[in-house]
């Protein structure tokens, strides 16, 4: 069994999870902006928003909100 049977299923995973751990950190997505802008990414309140939604998450969004975050590591069984 794998992470997930499709990209649809592994993106909205991911998405849930991110949405999650902002909600756990007490971070808005305009929160979110201005810590991400501390790791090299412009982004705007808008287009977390949209990318949330979407599933668009590209890795280098992932690891700085990650980062962002303050978190050291997530576990693939997380999502």
């Amino acid at each position: 069994m794998g992470l997930a049977a499709t990209e649809k299923e592994l993106a909205d995973k991911t998405s849930r999870f991110i949405k999650a751990e902002m909600k756990r950190a007490g971070v808005t997505y305009a929160e979110l902006a201005k810590r991400l802008e501390a790791h090299g990414l412009r982004e705007t309140e808008a287009s977390i928003a949209n990318k949330l939604s979407r599933g668009t998450i590209a890795a280098t969004f992932l690891l700085a909100t990650l980062a962002a975050l303050e978190m050291e590591g997530i576990r693939l069984e997380s999502l």
